[in-house]
């Protein structure tokens, strides 16, 4: 499970890394109208992030079982 925790992580840095490496402007841009959202919005956003990532986790672990 440990090792399995560890590939993911490691597999959610290299994707996390793509944007700023391939298109530095476009994350920088990105970024500063993401700064002039209101808390709510930013909340909403971590939310359904948090949402999506669990509905899937759950399919893959539903398919790969």
């Amino acid at each position: 499970m440990t090792r399995t925790l560890f590939l993911a992580f490691a597999v959610a840095l290299v994707l996390e890394g793509v944007m700023p490496f391939v298109a530095p402007d476009v994350w920088r841009e990105m970024f500063r109208r993401l700064t002039q959202f209101s808390d709510g919005q930013i909340r909403f956003l971590g939310l359904s992030a948090m949402l999506l990532g669990l509905t899937l986790l759950i399919i893959l672990l539903m398919v790969f079982r």
